[in-house]
Order: structure tokens, then sequence, then C-alpha cells
């Protein structure tokens, strides 16, 4: 599996992603997810909708918390034709129990737990050894015709992203 060429630490140290390094202006790429009810969710069917991708380590770290809280409150503001997505490794049970305590509703969250489909589609897979099947903390927009507009590959794992650049990418399309 190809890595990517992206500098990211966890903690301070290096970590290799693994997977595919999509660049923006390519067709974003389709993978199969599950949704907290177990159901099998594919990008594909967002096709009409501007989608903020928000990846995360795990919703139990607080970091990951933060994120997707914020863009919870975010996703009030953006009107119906957005659709924001969490996606992480966490088991869809851990999902629905963390969205359910948090008070989060705007925001959909999915598990790579699988295949890990999503982790080396977007070339995001912590793959250091030993291989920690875990996200690396990153962003992404895709247009309503399922184009990527927008990449951000959080360099410190345990860092927030840049919550305003990925609003203002979202604004352009």
């Amino acid at each position: 599996m190809p890595g990517t060429t992206v500098a990211v630490t966890l903690k301070g140290s290096p970590v290799t992603l693994l997977g595919n390094d999509v660049a923006v202006g390519q067709s974003a790429p389709d993978c199969t997810l599950v949704a907290n009810d177990l159901s099998e969710f594919k990008f594909s069917s967002l096709k009409g909708k501007k989608v903020i991708l928000s990846v995360v380590p795990s919703l139990d770290t607080a970091v990951c918390d933060l994120q997707t809280k914020r863009f919870n409150k975010e996703a009030a503001a953006l009107g119906n034709d957005v659709v924001v997505l969490t996606i992480s490794m966490d088991l869809p049970f851990a999902q629905k129990r963390w969205c359910g305590a948090a008070g989060v509703t705007r925001v959909q969250t999915l598990s790579d737990y699988r295949e890990a489909a999503f982790g080396k589609a977007y070339g995001v897979l912590i793959g250091n050894p030993p291989l920690l099947r875990l996200l690396a903390r990153s962003i992404f927009v895709v247009d309503a015709k399922g184009v990527l507009r927008y990449k951000q590959i959080v360099p410190e794992v345990t860092t927030e992203p840049k919550y305003e650049e990925v609003l203002a990418a979202l604004k352009k399309i």
C-alpha cells in the first residue's frame, strides 16, 4: 500500500500515513463506511450536496470531541445543501453513544473500522509499526459534483484543525 508524503506527528513522534495521496481537484474517492445503525453508507449517496469530511482518531479523546462539537455547531448555519460527516475508527456503537452524550445532532458519524477503506482511499491511515488502525486528523471539503475542493492534514494529530480555513473553502464552492 502506498504511503503519503505528508509530514505528520502523533505526540511529537513522526507517523507514516498509508493509502492514496488524494489531491484537490480530483474526484473524491467513493468508499463504504458503517453508520451508527450498522447500515452501509456510501459517499456517492451525497452527490448534489457539499460535504465536509471531518476525520478524527477517536471521539473518546478531548481534541476529537472539540472538533466534532465545533462542526456540529457550525453545521446549524451552513444550510441544507451541506452535509458534515465525522469519520473515525470507533465502533458504530461507541459513536452512537458519544453523539447522544454530547448532544451532537447535526453531524453524522461514520465508522471505518471494517476495512479502513476511507483511511486507505484518502491516505490518512496511520501506519507506523505497529499499525495503530487510527485515522490522522484531517478535513476534506467536497463539492456537489463530488470533486475534492479542500484538504487539510493536521501536522500534529493531537491538535485542532484550522476551522476558519475549512469554512472559507466551503464558502468558495
